[in-house]
């Protein structure tokens, strides 16, 4: 098995779309298309990884991220992480976080990341901390504003724990 990390290109959106709606998920050809145009404007770096040529996952940098915590202190965010469900645990997803971090060291000597609080987020959860990702101390928040002490909020992908990773140890 030979796997191959690269950046994205014009080619990629379709397949990736048609991938993962052959495991039931619905990643729209636009979001890729997205992700070409602010990687052509600097704001991201999405990576592609392919296993014997094959499309098996992606990762993005974003420069500037939406979380007010990383975006103020100008930590880049590994975002939108996700492996081919019929590809996980064979280090795609490691190799996949190992090229964003060498790409975030470049520029920063930290590096952020996101994930969700349920139990579909449960093998990321383990692998950002094993990779040596911290919570930043700041708790849960929804995408507008930090989950408080008796607010009430329905568990979703928006729900969200942040993590650091200081780099170039």
């Amino acid at each position: 098995m030979n796997i191959s990390i690269r950046e994205i290109t014009e080619n990629d959106p379709l397949i990736i779309s048609n991938s993962f709606k052959e495991q039931g998920w619905n990643k729209p050809v636009s979001l890729y298309e997205g992700y070409i145009a602010e990687q052509n404007n600097g704001e991201r770096v999405t990576l592609i990884a392919e296993v014997d040529g094959l499309f098996g996952g992606y990762v993005n940098v974003i420069w500037k991220s939406y979380y007010p915590a990383f975006r103020d202190n100008a930590i880049p965010e590994v975002s939108d992480f996700n492996v081919l469900l019929k590809y996980r645990r064979l280090g795609i997803g490691s190799k996949l976080m190992d090229r964003a971090e060498e790409i975030i060291s470049e520029r920063s000597s930290v590096s952020g990341i996101g994930v969700g609080v349920f139990s579909d987020y449960g093998n990321a959860q383990v692998l950002y901390v094993k990779r040596g990702y911290v919570p930043d101390g700041k708790g849960i928040h929804n995408g507008q504003h930090y989950v408080k002490y008796g607010d009430r909020v329905v568990i979703d992908d928006d729900i969200v724990l942040y993590f650091t990773k200081k780099l170039n140890d």
